[in-house]
């Protein structure tokens, strides 16, 4: 199911040319960064890449919808943490893809509460509707 988005709020723009071995710029020039395969996608790293500019988007819009949800709960995630790691490898029927596993850290809360918070911040983050259904994702309090 395609979701539809009932009323436009921001558009982002970047243009990217050279593909992984190239340059990300966006429309406002705020990003204007050098591409490059990591060392480990037998690249000469150096530069950042695709995964890290996702990792980096996933961590911040996932923060936000989880400082949304726990104000509901009275919890201050002023001084949380949200880690993104996104791994680039092969699906089973050889096609590229991805997975993501999200680590969120909410100091001064138990576990059990920061995962109920991270579950919740899962279901209104736009980022987690995106992906959904499409990659594995892995929301886990530590």
């Amino acid at each position: 199911m395609v979701t539809e988005l009932a009323k436009e709020l921001y558009t982002a723009k970047a243009t990217a040319v050279g593909g992984r071995a190239g340059h990300v710029k966006s429309s406002d020039g705020l990003i204007d960064v050098d591409l490059r395969r990591p060392v480990e996608m037998g690249g000469p790293g150096g530069a950042t890449n695709p995964e890290q500019l996702f990792a980096a988007g996933y961590s911040a819009c996932f923060q936000g919808a989880l400082g949304v949800v726990a104000k509901r709960s009275d919890v201050n995630t002023d001084d949380s943490t949200v880690t993104a790691s996104v791994t680039f490898g092969t699906t089973e029927s050889g096609a590229l893809g991805l997975a993501v596993a999200l680590e969120i850290h909410i100091p001064g809360v138990d576990l059990a509460t920061a995962q109920e918070l991270a579950d919740g911040a899962h279901q209104v983050c736009p980022y987690s509707h995106a992906t959904r259904n499409n990659i594995k994702v892995t929301v886990t309090a530590v």
